[in-house]
């Protein structure tokens, strides 16, 4: 058993953990994070998605201990004092889901994306997306969704609220 300690979402948290727990499980299984899914267990599909000191990666195929003294973010960290995050508003106005089995990892990915592209084209952002399977909406509403998130956050105002446009 290995010491871990990570901050996810803002709590910390100790835990003793077997060497070849992932993360994905340990959020899922010790924390009760199920916003996150298990799709692949492959990291083919993307769906397991997290921010993993601020860049995202898939769950699945991260040790829970590779995680030690590291800040995490989850799906369920986007939202903050219960309003959706820019993103969770997009996609439900541009209808970037139907079944929604993607949809944390699409979130993530996206958030992960305007970071460090925050006025992204189309294509910037289907490339950054790639990685992340969707076998539902066919995508397009998940680019402009992303674009519609891009485009709101560039309407904020210093206070957090949406400028009246």
């Amino acid at each position: 058993m290995h010491r871990i300690s990570l901050n996810v979402d803002g709590t910390t948290y100790e835990d003793e953990v077997e060497p070849r727990l992932l993360l994905i499980h340990y959020l899922r299984d010790r924390l009760g994070l199920t916003g996150t899914p298990i799709g692949c267990d492959t990291g083919n599909c993307g769906a397991c998605t997290v921010d993993l000191d601020g860049q995202s990666v898939k769950s699945c195929s991260v040790l829970a201990v590779q995680a030690d003294g590291s800040e995490v973010t989850t799906v369920e960290g986007l939202a903050a004092e219960g309003r959706w995050h820019p993103l969770q508003r997009a996609f439900h106005e541009q209808h970037g889901l139907q079944c929604g089995y993607c949809t944390p990892g699409m979130l993530m990915a996206a958030r992960d994306l305007l970071s460090r592209n925050p006025d992204p084209t189309a294509d910037e952002v289907r490339h950054g997306l790639e990685g992340n399977l969707c076998r539902c909406t066919g995508y397009q509403n998940i680019v402009r969704a992303v674009l519609a998130a891009a485009a709101a956050e560039k309407r904020q105002t210093p206070s957090g609220e949406e400028a009246s446009v």
